[in-house]
């Protein structure tokens, strides 16, 4: 069981884990999703927990349920003269486990808000290695938007910020674990509105901070099981023939999460060689048709062995899971 950080909060979800091997162990780093009691909601208000970075404490906003223009029909959300407020809020928390399946998790936060960019909270991390070093792109949530930001690490103890690297609206980065002609690589998952559609794309950087020269990488398919849009999943590896990527992809038909992946060139990432002509996880089990967000299977870390690729994913925006599956027939179902 995870603990909540405070008292008077709720653990209302332990999902989207980064992962990676360190020392031996398979590390994660949960996002862990807090509310107050009963999420917040009773016959005569509603609440949203909310980091004050002027304080530098955690507030919980509190609303009469007949507040004139009061909207909280989204249990995700409350809106109320057209700002919006998060019902829960998140932090990042380290799990640690010798067979990949068995997990202690700590009973405090490893990076939790801290800053106006993340007054809303901080989700969905991604771990990579690059010389000893392990860099750790999260979700940063605030009134502004989505951002994405950078902190750093060797051992999981202690944790460098390192401030945004993608400004809102923008998430689902994942950064490669080596560089590519000279220069970091990542992709990344722009949110337009208005004109144009979520998308992958990717930039490269000299120093991991600022990023440039992007390019479009791949988009949803029409008619296909990600046909309604599609993000980044877990930091991509090396196979024959390029870069392994999973990604995740929504249906317009079933309106759920799915992975997938995507075969990128060795030497230049932006260019797609093949892609998963069916989803190679989908939601299945009770946990994953079920939950806060029912249907819905998300990656943002897998631990790739041999031909086993453990994949570690978020089920139903509630718990985590955990699936094995074979590389060679992931690598077989592209076309």
């Amino acid at each position: 069981m995870v603990r909540p950080s405070r008292s008077d909060l709720d653990v209302v979800g332990v999902f989207n884990p980064a992962a990676v091997r360190h020392r031996g162990d398979v590390v994660l780093l949960l996002r862990v999703a807090e509310a107050p009691p009963l999420g917040g909601r009773s016959e005569s208000e509603v609440a949203a927990p909310v980091f004050d970075a002027r304080t530098g404490q955690l507030e919980i906003k509190r609303w009469p349920t007949n507040t004139p223009g009061l909207d909280a029909s989204d249990p995700r959300v409350i809106v109320l003269d057209g700002r919006s407020w998060l019902t829960s809020i998140s932090h990042l928390r380290v799990a640690r486990s010798t067979d990949g399946i068995h997990f202690d998790v700590e009973p405090h936060p490893a990076l939790a808000p801290a800053t106006e960019l993340e007054s809303f909270g901080v989700e969905d991390a991604r771990i990579t290695l690059i010389d000893g070093r392990y860099w750790i792109n999260y979700t940063a949530v605030s009134p502004l938007g989505i951002a994405t930001a950078l902190a750093s690490t060797t051992d999981f103890r202690r944790f460098e910020r390192h401030g945004v690297i993608f400004p809102p609206n923008n998430r689902d980065v994942t950064i490669f674990p080596e560089k590519i002609g000279g220069r970091y690589v990542a992709l990344h998952r722009p949110m337009p509105e208005g004109i144009g559609e979520p998308a992958i794309w990717s930039a490269t950087s000299s120093d991991l901070a600022a990023w440039g020269e992007h390019k479009f990488v791949a988009k949803a398919r029409p008619g296909a099981w990600d046909d309604a849009k599609i993000g980044g999943g877990a930091v991509p590896f090396r196979v024959p023939g390029g870069w392994l990527a999973v990604y995740h992809g929504v249906s317009k038909s079933a309106t759920e999460y799915a992975l997938g992946a995507l075969l990128l060139d060795a030497n230049d990432p932006s260019v797609v060689i093949a892609r998963s002509r069916e989803p190679i996880l989908t939601p299945e089990m009770p946990y994953e048709r079920h939950g806060f967000f029912p249907g819905v299977v998300f990656t943002c870390g897998l631990v790739a062995e041999g031909d086993n690729v453990r994949v570690y994913y978020g089920a139903a925006d509630g718990v985590t899971a955990v699936a094995d599956l074979s590389l060679t027939e992931i690598l077989g179902g592209l076309i």
